[in-house]
Parts: structure tokens; C-alpha cells; sequence
């Protein structure tokens, strides 16, 4: 941002050209010339460049004057900062990585992927929260505390993959606990989980209703998302041959799902394309508005030197110069 401290002096430059040109006017009349019109046709001199220099001397002092008046309005430079104050949303995803999320029904990328290129996205629309990231399988792991480094979120994001065979299953419990428990010493306004999943329950020491009873109990609300399409979908299968697809049939435990949301006051949804899980998000985000308090102030720093400097400079060279080389001898 620019601005000018004083910009009435500004009205001080048209005073400073016309002084300029009436000092140039005043060096051409008070010239000792003897004009010799004859001599003039017959032989035809090279002007000097020092006659040139000479004659611009008027327009240097002319351009010394606007530098000067320049430096007097105090040009400066303002950078904006701004103090931001919210009562936001803390939220923790919960995200399933098991094999089943494999699944190529969200064409042309499968579940995992698909999954998490909507969570990144709605990374970046909550500048204001912070937010963590839990995966789950057969375990549960922790991949970000709750942060508002959203740049290592989404680094963290990035490498998250499927879950190794020996690790392979689905403990939603397991994952559902991990993420409230991230959240359990939250003081936000608003503690929210979004649990990400395409399967039953079928391992883990925690099983669903009880980790959501915990999160009611600490105030967590939880939004259960079901992702994936009805019937059989293709799966790719890693063989010795080469990696084959075969139809399977993925169930969801909606029933269970609904309950989670219910008992927390949350909501269920189901996703069963893309761009349905796109408009889930934006959804919870709706749901989840952040209320941000801002306030804006300006640091200047002064830009004066930058016109003084050269003036006083050309000053010198203008003085230089007309105490030496281009020095009037009455």
C-alpha cells in the first residue's frame, strides 16, 4: 500500500517546472553571442557535448527542485497486517485406509484417492481451524495432531496409502476413539470428527457405539460419511500374472453409521460417487461455519530517501560541473 503523508505540498511542483524553464529562458538571454550569419552558412561546426550538457543545467536544477518537493510529501510504503481472533472448529478426520477402499468405483481414481483430494480441499477452505488427521485399518494411527500448519496437514495427507495386509481390517471403534481422543482436551467453541469409511466393523478393542457414547460425553459432534457405490464393484487384485479386477460386493454398515451421527448430533451421509463426496464436504462445511473476528493495521515505513538522495546528488554534480568544466567566465 502508498500513500503520500503530505500531499498538499505536491501543489508545490508545477511552481518548480515553471522555475526550471524560466531559469533555462533566463541562461539563453543573459548568453554573450556574437552571431555571425555568413560564417554560420559557410562552415558548419559539430556542437560539443559539453555545450549540450551546459544547456540542460537549467532542467537538472529544474529536476533537483522536483526531487526536493517529492521528499517534502513523504512518499511511504504501508504493509498490511492483520490480526485474526476466531472461535473456530477444531475437527479431527477420520479416514479409512483398508483394503476395500481399493475399490474403482470413483473412476478413474479409487476410493482412497478419491477421498483424499476432497479432504484436501477442505483443508484449505478452514484457514481458521485447526485440524488433525487419523487413519485407521486394523489400527488405528495418528498421522497429524490437531494443527493450523495446514501445509504439513496436507504433506501428511499426501502420504497417506493403504494399509500393509498383516494390518488389513476395519476397526472403526478403534479409528472413531483415536480421533475423539485427539479432541479431548480441545477447548474450541466447536469439536467436530468426520469419519471417512466404506466398511463394517470387524476388529479392534473399542467397538463403535462406545467410542461414540465417548464422544457425545466430550461434547464431539460426528459426522459419519459412507463412501462408496450399491452392488459389486471392481477391485484390483495384485497377482503373480499381474493385476487383475474382480467384482466384489462391499457392504457399508449404514445402520451403524446413522447411530454414530445420532447419538453425537451430527449427520450421516453417503457418498456414492466423486462428486457426491465433494458436496458432502461442502456440506460440513456449511455446517461447521467458523466465526472469525479480524483487525487490520498498517506499518509505513518512510520512501523519502529514495528522493532525496538523488536529489541532493544531482545537486552536487550540478555544482561540480559549473565550478569546472562548464565554468562562466564573465
Amino acid at each position: 500500500m502508498f500513500r503520500v503523508a503530505s500531499p498538499w505540498i505536491l501543489l508545490l511542483l508545477p511552481p518548480a517546472l515553471a522555475a526550471a524553464w524560466w531559469m533555462g529562458r533566463r541562461r539563453r538571454q543573459s548568453d554573450a553571442r556574437l552571431t555571425l550569419p555568413r560564417a554560420a552558412i559557410r562552415v558548419r561546426l559539430a556542437v560539443s557535448p559539453w555545450v549540450r550538457l551546459e544547456r540542460s543545467l537549467p532542467w537538472l536544477r529544474g529536476l533537483v527542485l522536483v526531487l526536493l518537493v517529492v521528499s517534502l510529501a513523504r512518499p511511504q510504503a504501508g504493509q498490511r497486517l492483520e490480526n485474526v481472533s476466531t472461535l473456530g472448529v477444531d475437527i479431527v478426520i477420520a479416514l479409512d485406509v483398508s483394503g476395500s477402499m481399493r475399490a474403482e468405483d470413483f473412476q478413474p481414481d479409487n476410493r482412497l484417492q478419491v477421498a483424499k483430494q476432497t479432504v484436501r480441499r477442505f483443508i484449505d477452505g478452514r484457514r481458521a481451524d485447526r485440524l488433525g488427521l487419523v487413519i485407521f485399518a486394523g489400527l488405528a494411527t495418528t498421522r497429524s495432531p490437531l494443527t493450523l500448519d495446514h501445509l504439513m496437514l496436507q504433506q501428511s495427507l499426501d502420504q497417506v496409502d493403504f494399509a500393509p495386509s498383516d494390518q488389513d481390517g476395519t476397526a472403526l471403534g478403534m479409528g472413531l476413539a483415536t480421533a475423539v481422543n485427539r479432541l479431548r482436551d480441545s477447548s474450541a467453541r466447536s469439536k467436530v470428527v468426520v469419519l471417512i469409511t466404506d466398511g463394517v466393523n470387524n476388529t479392534g478393542q473399542i467397538g463403535p457405539e462406545a467410542a461414540a457414547e465417548a464422544a457425545r460425553a466430550l461434547g464431539i459432534r460426528v459426522h459419519a460419511i459412507g463412501v462408496g457405490s450399491e452392488g459389486e464393484v471392481p477391485v484390483p487384485v495384485d497377482l503373480p500374472t499381474g493385476r487383475q479386477y474382480v467384482m466384489q460386493q462391499v457392504e457399508i454398515d449404514e445402520e451403524v453409521l446413522t447411530e454414530i451421527a445420532r447419538t453425537t448430533g451430527g449427520q450421516y451421509f453417503r457418498a456414492t460417487e466423486a462428486t457426491a463426496l465433494e458436496q458432502v464436504f461442502d456440506r460440513i462445511d456449511e455446517l461447521e461455519k467458523t466465526e472469525i473476528e479480524s483487525r487490520e493495521r498498517i506499518l509505513y515505513s518512510e520512501l523519502f530517501p529514495y528522493a532525496l538522495l538523488p536529489a541532493i546528488l544531482l545537486l552536487l554534480l550540478e555544482r561540480l560541473l559549473v565550478a569546472t568544466r562548464l565554468r562562466r567566465i564573465p
